[in-house]
């Protein structure tokens, strides 16, 4: 088994890369817009509307928050597995991994925009087609990434002393 520390630098930049590349196609091939716009919204989030107007540098912040929100995630992933050995006995079980990432992604998708981005932006989400593309991108993109990361390789020996 690998370190916490590596599952989670492996969970952390595999999900802001697969998350990111879905993000920047479904943006770019199916909405039309582009990928320096789609990276200044996120930064809009902090920024403001002036995010809008900074061109690559806004962009780049936006980048920079993607990957610090997967981390973030992944993170609370690595403690919940930690904290639960009911948790690493459903990993470790068959299909463990899809299971949970089934869940955890689109859980994180909710999170976000239903409660984060609000709080951010001071005004209620807008349940839209691009939201529904989100929250079932979330789990192949976001979930199976963080839960392929730190819950791969545990198996039902290495978690059956946690049963008591």
């Amino acid at each position: 088994m690998t370190s916490p520390k590596s599952r989670l630098l492996r969970a952390g930049l595999l999900t802001g890369v697969t998350d990111g590349l879905f993000a920047s196609v479904v943006t770019v091939a199916v909405f039309g817009s582009t990928l320096t716009r789609l990276w200044q919204g996120v930064a809009s989030t902090l920024l403001g509307k002036a995010a809008f107007d900074g061109g690559s540098r806004t962009a780049l912040v936006g980048v920079l928050m993607h990957f610090g929100v997967a981390f973030g995630w992944s993170t609370v992933f690595l403690l919940l597995v930690a904290r639960s050995a009911w948790l690493r006995r459903l990993l470790a079980s068959r299909f463990g991994v899809v299971k949970v990432a089934a869940v955890y992604g689109p859980s994180i998708w909710l999170v976000m925009s239903l409660v984060v981005i609000p709080l951010l932006l001071h005004r209620p989400p807008t349940i839209t087609n691009r939201w529904w593309v989100q929250l079932i991108g979330h789990f192949p993109f976001v979930g199976l990434p963080i839960v392929a990361s730190i819950g791969s390789g545990l198996s039902e020996r290495s978690v059956r002393g946690d049963r008591a």
